[in-house]
């Protein structure tokens, strides 16, 4: 994780100079989730549910290089549900099959990369790859008095996608968590950490 901070670092570094002719635009966004949360050790079953996010995004990239960076502002759905009842520990505890709801503000922070030399055909569609850390900050989970959840998250995220028309971009991602969402109050280091695979829909402006 930190190696690729700093190959962020340098990389935004590296384009620095043109940063006064970069092209800003902005707009909503809006997507589907498919969200899992990853346990170091198997003690239950755990299935991956649907959730949400809307927000606001925005892109800077800098003209001749094909490269930019995105950043925004979303709240997003995240979580699983917990088959707890087969431990026989949290059985006792009353608890069995909970759906344990985690929800975020995510500030994204990418660096990403736009085809555009198509002669043309990139004025209708043009690929675009980025990737980068997300932050997430907990605004409210689901009741659970078996589990202590963190108050914010880092993840790194991977994401392809077109863009429609100048205007239209449309991607699919996979978020991989790097640090703990949630733990276990009496189990020693049994966490979980988010497991995010995203369509998302955004029109910049």
């Amino acid at each position: 994780m930190k190696k690729f901070m700093a190959a962020m670092a340098v990389a935004t570094c590296l384009m620095a100079p043109s940063a006064a002719s970069a092209q800003f635009r902005y707009g909503p966004t809006a997507g589907v989730t498919f969200t899992n949360l990853h346990f170091k050790q198997d003690l239950m079953t755990v299935d991956q549910t649907v959730g949400f996010g809307a927000g606001i995004t925005g892109e800077m990239m800098f003209p001749g290089l094909g490269f930019g960076v995105d950043v925004g502002l979303a709240y997003e759905q995240r979580g699983a549900t917990l088959h707890m009842g087969e431990n026989e520990m949290w059985r006792y505890q009353g608890l069995g099959t909970e759906r344990s709801y985690l929800h975020y503000v995510t500030i994204p922070l990418h660096l990403r990369f736009k085809y555009t030399k198509l002669n043309g055909v990139e004025d209708k569609i043009a690929p675009l790859a980025y990737a980068g850390p997300t932050f997430g900050f907990l605004a409210g989970h689901s009741k659970n008095p078996a589990l202590e959840y963190s108050a914010g998250t880092v993840s790194v995220e991977f994401g392809l996608g077109v863009e429609l028309w100048k205007h239209w971009q449309v991607s699919a991602s996979y978020t991989l968590g790097a640090t703990y969402a949630l733990k276990a109050k009496i189990l020693t280091d049994y966490s979980a950490q988010n497991r995010v695979w995203a369509l998302r829909a955004a029109y910049l402006f």
